[in-house]
């Protein structure tokens, strides 16, 4: 396990905002979900700060990260980030390894 996914883990599970730089852009987001896509690991977030290659739109948006690549990983308490949208629908995971609970809603219904 990487530190970065450690950290992340204690983000889910302490609803935390972490902040990294992911290609090339600061982030930052509140983690929903770690897990793994095509056997790389992947982390759900609701970013709400930061920079993007494809824009950010006011208020916020979910991005999927591949959890090797975001760099100067850090975690901090703030205010929790989320939408009711969040596996609907998804393509950031195959399979889930750790979620935040409560889940925000309608997460029920699409996993």
């Amino acid at each position: 396990m990487t530190e970065n996914y450690a950290l992340l883990e204690q983000a889910i599970e302490h609803h935390e905002h972490v902040t990294a730089m992911y290609d090339g852009e600061r982030r930052a987001f509140c983690p929903h979900a770690l897990g793994t896509k095509d056997g790389t690991k992947h982390v759900l977030g609701y970013q709400f700060e930061g920079g993007s290659v494809h824009g950010l739109p006011p208020g916020g948006e979910w991005r999927c990260f591949a959890v090797d690549r975001l760099l100067n990983v850090t975690t901090c308490p703030g205010p929790w980030h989320t939408a009711a949208n969040i596996f609907n629908p998804q393509s950031c995971l195959d399979t889930i390894d750790l979620v935040v609970q409560p889940a925000p809603p309608r997460a029920a219904r699409s996993w």
